[in-house]
């Protein structure tokens, strides 16, 4: 496809005032900064707290320039492998996917003796560098100069697909399913609660992410860039990936490189998992969690009544599903409320739609609800039929299958059976805990690594709802667009979402300008038609921001009233997500 004069961009920054070239990218700059930071002292403890995933002996090459007289590594103070798996046995449970959000603290996994023992060593060296460095470095000392090294959770999901272990686990081999489980409901959320308590006093903040190129910024540069990008638009970092289902619509328009494959998901609407770029004026930016901007600034990014509801989760999700001339996605279904929170620890379900940023083909389409008439127990007979090696499963004698066009917009409570079918390019816009999706039927296919991906038929049945039947789904869950403002300023139309789901979503059309009225919520945005569209504040709160097509962006509650404007006077509509009042 040809490149068009505003093409979508895979690596978006976020230019940071007053902090020119405070970010340091070569190792001898780091070992710099963290000199400065040990003058005037004639002993300095460092303390390196990592998070999970981060390659610690390149930390360690990297510190080991400072000549620490002695070094202690805070892993080794942690309960034997064998001792935290069975530890955390019931939260991971047997199931190859899903897990329960663990309760446990970083702490409980340190005996006490070990720590005191190392606080001892640290006490009896006399003067120099002391260097803790590991995961739950900072259980021994806080240390006179406090270093976070961080990295993304796409990065570590990378890194175990290349064959990296997870954190102390005595379980060898383990398939990257099992990995990403162990890191999201277990080592992740200890980490997270531990970087949470840290990000206020950190002295330096080391980005490794990028394998042999750490990089680092000063804590006070760094919490600055946060208290930015809390009051204005911001984009983050996307990711794509490869999936059996996967089509080659983003990889034409977005100009993604050739993967020898396709590209199914995109993510760039998912604080927990993608990343900031923030661009001190450097070489190259500081790549950092986006999640740490939510745990850094709630209220001022998710407004106080979104924050009151949500505390620090960031409650919207966009991202991306691309079937054209690929496959349909695997038959699904969400839990319930009171089922996610009673069995996996979660105090929300993934309510969620899809809006159609193209559809093409012959008869594009999703699927949606039970079909009326169709028999709960016949279908159930069918599903585990099918997954016993029996009869293929004849989805669409129980399922309605919905003829979709571009800019449709289907709403999927949770409890519904969905998927969406082949040929369709879905901005999905869902409530966050996406790890929850209890696949009914895979179309008797194999998963890109040549094993089937896991059915979760008993959570799945026990989930559906089966009163959402043809006329109710067509009543209540397709277009249910509302027109709210129509004049010479544009269009402005409600499309959902269901009552029983927390999120409203707007669409905004404009060849001008027009402005958007602020509900105590954060926004998230993206541009479904034109070429690029503006962001203007009101009252001159930040500066213009770009917008291109198939772009997603937040604007914080904090950034306050702003217009979209059409900068070329041609038509643009962006479909905005917020928590409803």
């Amino acid at each position: 496809m040809e490149q068009t004069p505003y093409p979508y961009r895979q690596f978006p920054t976020i230019e940071i005032n007053g902090f020119p070239h405070a970010a340091a990218t070569e190792p001898s700059a780091i070992q710099e900064q963290i000199e400065s930071l040990c003058r005037g002292r004639s002993k300095t403890i460092i303390t390196a707290e990592c998070y999970p995933g981060v390659d610690q002996a390149e930390l360690l090459e990297l510190l080991s320039p400072l000549n620490p007289a002695k070094v202690i590594h805070s892993d080794d103070l942690a309960l034997s492998p064998k001792e935290i798996d069975a530890a955390v046995a019931r939260d991971l449970t047997e199931d190859p996917v899903f897990g329960i959000l663990t309760t446990h603290w970083m702490a409980e996994f340190f005996p006490e003796d070990n720590l005191e023992t190392a606080r001892r060593l640290v006490d009896a060296v006399t003067g120099g560098i002391v260097l803790i460095y590991g995961v739950g470095a900072s259980l021994v000392n806080r240390g006179d100069v406090l270093l976070l090294a961080d990295v993304t959770r796409w990065e570590i999901q990378l890194r175990y697909r290349k064959g990296m272990p997870n954190w102390r686990t005595a379980r060898e081999d383990l398939p990257q399913r099992e990995k990403y489980k162990r890191g999201y409901f277990f080592e992740w959320r200890l980490a997270d609660r531990v970087k949470e308590e840290l990000l206020p006093h950190v002295d330096l903040y080391l980005d490794m992410t990028t394998a042999g190129a750490p990089a680092a910024v000063p804590g006070a540069a760094y919490r600055a860039a946060l208290s930015q990008a809390a009051l204005q638009p911001f984009r983050m970092a996307p990711y794509f990936d490869p999936g059996v289902w996967g089509g080659d619509w983003m990889k034409d328009h977005f100009h993604l490189p050739e993967n020898g494959s396709n590209y199914a998901w995109s993510f760039d609407g998912v604080p927990e998992e993608n990343s900031l770029l923030l661009d001190f004026g450097g070489a190259r930016p500081i790549q950092t969690p986006a999640l740490n901007l939510v745990l850094s600034h709630p209220r001022q990014l998710l407004g106080e009544r979104v924050h009151a509801r949500y505390g620090k989760e960031f409650p919207i999700r966009f991202d991306m599903l691309d079937t054209v001339h690929g496959q349909n996605l695997s038959l699904q279904v969400h839990p319930l409320t009171e089922y996610i929170q009673q069995h996996f620890n979660m105090r929300y379900t993934q309510d969620e739609s899809y809006y159609l940023l193209d559809a093409t083909g012959d008869d594009p389409c999703v699927y949606l609800g039970v079909k009326t008439g169709a028999q709960p127990e016949d279908m159930k007979a069918a599903l585990e039929e099918a997954q016993a090696g029996g009869r293929l499963f004849p989805a669409e004698d129980y399922v309605n299958r919905i003829p979709v066009k571009k800019h449709d917009h289907v709403l999927i409570p949770a409890g519904t059976v969905h998927c969406s079918g082949a040929d369709t390019m879905v901005l999905e816009i869902s409530a966050i805990p996406y790890i929850f999706t209890f696949k009914l039927w895979d179309w008797g296919r194999l998963d890109l690594d040549g094993k089937p991906r896991p059915i979760h038929l008993e959570h799945g049945l026990a989930n559906i709802q089966w009163d959402r039947n043809t006329q109710w789904v067509k009543e209540n869950l397709v277009n249910q667009v509302t027109e709210l403002y129509r004049g010479e300023q544009g269009l402005v139309e409600r499309t959902g979402l269901h009552e029983r789901e927390p999120l409203d979503t707007f669409r905004v059309s404009t060849t001008g300008e027009i402005p958007v009225r602020r509900n105590g919520s954060v926004h998230m945005l993206n541009l479904v038609e034109g070429e690029r569209a503006l962001l203007i504040s009101q009252k001159g709160c930040f500066q213009p921001f770009e917008l291109r097509y198939a772009e997603t962006c937040i604007v914080p509650e904090a950034a306050g009233e702003y217009c979209i404007c059409s900068p070329a006077g041609q038509e643009v509509r962006i479909l905005i997500a917020c928590v409803r009042q």
